[in-house]
This record gives structure tokens, C-alpha cells and sequence, in this order.
């Protein structure tokens, strides 16, 4: 009992240094994954739960800070790649999945998670391919593993190549699974970054429902589709901050509180990998996984420095 007291004083006393100016969404990120693998969380269900909600708050406030001239030109620019992109990744995974042995359901899962938003694509396409939970988990885990390991090193990668902000951003949107690992790592880059790669980011993640309807089509499923509105609602941020300069002390504030909000997201995510996730992902569709990620990561950093793609 005392051992269970004691583990929610760690997790709130940390919630609150996360909350403080001081940690980067990095940090916020290792310390959450540190109380995920090394102590229970104590609020597990309840960290799931709100980490998506908070996220999707935090993108709509971030919209904010963005003109939307840049949102459309950036979204329109990164059509193409996107569509290419989306498509070879899919097909790049699949057989992948096929030459290691991984569940067809697996297979797919994970190629989508990589291809399109990571968790949030899984969640739409799953139920629609008839995914069971552990199905689910498995896929999940894998996305989120990679998710953090991309936060953390690609900052440093982008730097030790020589990319700028706008490249940057363009490759965090195509490479980083997961929206908020993407505004993450591209906050920390710089303001250019954080504009590009969630406007190219959240463009890409409107493909969920293609293929979500695709897929319930392949499988004779009636598709029920979890649709982005939070998408929506960012470029009506975006409308207001650009047409709107009535309200242009305000909207800095908004941002601001968005961007602590990420880093407490990316704490609660953190806090949602545990020991058993990395068990229940196994070794085959982390291979599969970290195999596809790191094609499509050194493919597009390569067009991206050598010009053939670019905003």
C-alpha cells in the first residue's frame, strides 16, 4: 500500500517538473517512458485516454500560431509526396510481412501505423480489418516504440546532416509515425519545422479515411471511421489567426499553453509503454517495423537533401 502511495507522489511530483519550462518534449518523453518500464503506472488507463484528447487539443491551439496561406501551401505541396509515399510505404510493408512471417492482420496494421499517423491510423483501420486486442497491442507497441526513438535522435540527425527548418519539417512529416512525436521533434528544431511538419503531417493523417474505407471493402466490413475532426478545427485556427487580428494578443498565449500541453502529452505517452508492451510486441513485427521505418527514414532524408522533393 505504502509502495502504491509512493509510486503516484513519483508520478505527480513528475507530471509537475514536466509542466515547468525547463523540460524539452524529449525529456518529457524519457521521463515518462522511465516511470513506464521501471514502475506501474498508476493511472494507466486514464493516461491512454487522456493522451489522445490532450494531443488533439494541443494541435488546434498550435493552429493558432499558423497563417493559413502556409498551412494550404505547405499541404498542397506535400500532396504528391504524400500519395507516393503512402502508397509505396504500404506496399514496402507488406512484403516485408510476408518474407519475416508476421500476421497478415499485423502486417497490415503496422504498415498503415508507418505509412500514414501511426497510432491513430491503427485505431481507425483496426476494427475495420477485424484486428483483436492483442493484435492491436502488438501493432501499437511497435509504432510507439519507434515513435520515441524518433523524438529523441532525429532532431540530432537533421542537424548533423545539415537540414533546414522547412526540410526538416518535411522529413519528420513523412518518416515520424506518430502527430505529436512529429510536433515534438520539429519544435525543437525551430518554428519553420514546427510549421511545415504538422501542416504536411496533418494532411497526411486526412488519408485515414480512404483507406479505412478501402480496407472495409477488401474485408466485406461495414466501416465505421473515426474521422479527424480535430484536423477540422486546426485550419479553423488557422483562418482565425490569419483573418482575425482582433484577437492577435491572445493567440500567442494559446500557443504557448498548446506547446506545454504537447510536452505533458508526450509524458503520458511515455507512461503508457511498459514492460509488458515491449513482451507482447514480439520479435517479428518489431523487425518488420523497424525494418520499414528505416527505409522510409533514409529514403526521404536522400530526396529531400539531393532536392527531388521539397516545399
Amino acid at each position: 500500500m505504502l509502495a502504491e502511495h509512493l509510486v503516484k507522489l513519483v508520478f505527480f511530483l513528475a507530471l509537475i517538473f514536466v509542466l515547468t519550462p525547463w523540460p524539452s518534449p524529449p525529456i518529457a518523453l524519457a521521463i515518462g517512458l522511465a516511470l513506464g518500464l521501471f514502475l506501474t503506472n498508476p493511472y494507466a488507463k486514464q493516461t491512454k485516454s487522456y493522451s489522445k484528447t490532450l494531443l488533439q487539443v494541443c494541435v488546434v491551439g498550435l493552429g493558432f500560431g499558423m497563417n493559413l496561406q502556409q498551412v494550404i501551401r505547405a499541404g498542397r505541396s506535400g500532396f504528391i509526396y504524400t500519395a507516393l509515399g503512402i502508397t509505396a510505404t504500404m506496399l514496402l510493408g507488406m512484403l516485408l510481412g510476408r518474407l519475416l512471417k508476421v500476421a497478415d492482420t499485423n502486417a497490415l496494421l503496422i504498415s498503415v501505423g508507418t505509412a500514414i499517423c501511426g497510432g491513430s491510423a491503427i485505431a481507425a483501420v483496426g476494427p475495420v480489418a477485424g484486428a483483436k486486442d492483442e493484435e492491436m497491442s502488438v501493432s501499437l507497441g511497435t509504432v510507439f516504440i519507434l515513435n520515441s526513438v524518433a523524438l529523441l535522435i532525429f532532431p540530432a540527425i537533421g542537424l548533423a546532416v545539415g537540414l533546414n527548418e522547412s526540410q526538416f519539417g518535411l522529413w519528420a512529416a513523412l518518416a515520424i509515425h506518430d502527430t505529436s512525436s512529429v510536433v515534438g521533434a520539429t519544435a525543437k528544431y525551430g518554428a519553420g519545422a514546427l510549421a511545415v511538419g504538422t501542416t504536411v503531417k496533418l494532411a497526411r493523417a486526412l488519408w485515414i479515411v480512404p483507406l479505412t474505407i478501402g480496407t472495409a471493402f477488401v474485408k466485406r466490413k461495414e466501416a465505421r471511421i473515426q474521422w479527424p475532426w480535430f484536423i477540422l478545427f486546426f485550419c479553423l485556427a488557422a483562418i482565425i489567426n490569419t483573418y482575425l487580428p482582433v484577437g492577435k494578443e491572445i493567440y500567442p498565449w494559446i500557443v504557448k499553453l498548446a506547446r506545454i500541453g504537447l510536452t505533458v502529452t508526450l509524458f503520458l505517452i511515455g507512461c503508457g509503454i511498459s514492460k509488458a508492451t515491449l513482451k507482447k510486441v514480439g520479435a517479428r513485427p518489431l523487425v518488420q517495423g523497424v525494418i520499414l521505418w528505416i527505409i522510409v527514414g533514409v529514403l526521404s532524408l536522400l530526396l529531400i537533401r539531393a532536392g527531388v522533393i521539397g516545399l
